[in-house]
């Protein structure tokens, strides 16, 4: 007689929902426990390039997103007054399939494919025991205790359960970089495209519902706030190329998103101790100058899910080690990359910036392809069997 294996995933993000689907696909038994009470739909804008693309496939989601619109056009980086820097098209490294959506979104897609009582709303996690070869793994919330064949940590970058069990690691580090975030039903044109200033970035995504998502990041002390975070970017960003005026000018205050940018600098050793697995953010937060930190999140998922499954029930915590394995060198390898272009972004001396400026426009009609071609380690990736 087979007995269920039993799994509990802390944190209902893109990372733990992903895993949640991927090990009920795999006929676990899955309990999601997510300390907020409601899955509101905040957030912002996603995109999904091939590589997470794939993996959604895997889960058996991959149907749905393909069904919303797919990126077209122009990309590329241009320059506060709208001269392109560096310019190409969505057929490089297979940009064309990538997909364009508000996180909300892709969160909806995923609890629609796990039964209602697998997601526990309102569920702060107080301890995890991650558990050993003879013992089942312990969550406990203020009312429950759970005990599981494994823990999935998909608790993000302030992950609690990263600190009770690497207690001597540092934590997220800031970037330098504070970031707002919208989404605009304002009809204006964009194309997928950085605008690179100094010391400050715009970039602007058409979604796949018509709604248009921004993203605005500046070099600013940690904890830089404004009363009014719409008045604020209108400020900062005055007279930057079109259409970015338009869609500040139709902001309310409430429709931003504020947060400062960090990241896992100092990476984690491994990604599990005992039954306990990391995913996405808690494992290893980058910063978002790849767009990679959502994809990354649901490589996880995917390969936890195949590694385990294929361990059997009693070798859980091998199946982990092979799981850090598989996802430790080519996460850290990401982050790096992306926190190097991030450092660019960052320059705000006016003759780095115009050197910066003008070997991306001499460098521009090579640079592009190279670049696709390196990104192909990172979009051409392929989930387990």
């Amino acid at each position: 007689m087979t007995t269920t294996r039993s799994a509990v995933v802390v944190g209902a993000g893109i990372g733990g929902l992903t895993a949640a689907v991927a090990l009920r696909r795999r006929g676990w038994d899955v309990s999601v426990l997510e300390r907020a009470a409601s899955l509101e739909p905040v957030g912002a804008g996603i995109a999904l390039a091939p590589n997470a693309l794939r993996a959604l496939e895997a889960v058996g989601a991959g149907d749905r997103v393909h069904g919303l619109a797919s990126l077209q056009g122009a990309v590329g980086i241009r320059r506060p007054d709208g001269a392109w820097l560096v310019r190409g098209d969505t057929t490089m490294a297979g940009a064309g399939s990538t997909v364009l959506l508000h996180r909300a979104q892709l969160v909806s897609l995923l609890t629609d494919e796990l039964p209602g009582a697998a997601l526990r709303l309102g569920a702060e996690v107080t301890g995890v025991v991650a558990g050993g070869p003879t013992e089942t793994a312990t969550v406990t919330t203020r009312d429950h205790t759970w005990h599981a064949d494994l823990v999935v940590a998909a608790d993000g970058i302030d992950s609690p359960t990263r600190a009770a069990l690497f207690p001597d690691h540092p934590g997220p580090a800031y970037t330098g970089v504070t970031a707002w975030r919208f989404v605009s039903a304002e009809p204006a044109p964009v194309q997928l495209a950085e605008t690179w200033g100094r010391g400050a970035v715009v970039g602007l995504m058409p979604l796949a519902d018509g709604r248009v998502y921004g993203y605005l990041t500046a070099t600013a002390p940690p904890g830089t706030r404004s009363h009014d975070g719409a008045a604020e970017l209108r400020r900062r960003f005055a007279g930057w190329h079109d259409p970015l005026d338009q869609l500040l000018g139709a902001l309310e205050p409430g429709q931003v998103l504020h947060h400062d940018l960090r990241w896992l600098r100092t990476p984690l050793p491994r990604y599990d101790v005992g039954r306990v697995a990391f995913v996405g953010d808690a494992a290893h937060a980058m910063t978002p100058n790849l767009g990679q930190g959502g994809a990354q999140a649901i490589e996880d998922a995917v390969v936890l899910a195949a590694t385990v499954d294929a361990a059997g029930p009693d070798r859980v915590e091998a199946a982990l080690a092979s799981y850090t394995d598989q996802r430790r060198d080519r996460t850290r390898r990401i982050a790096r990359t992306s926190a190097r272009v991030g450092a660019v972004t960052r320059w705000r001396s006016p003759v780095a910036v115009g050197l910066r400026d003008l070997g991306l426009r001499t460098v521009g009609r090579w640079a592009m392809p190279r670049a696709a071609k390196g990104l192909e380690s990172i979009l051409g990736w392929r989930p387990p069997a």
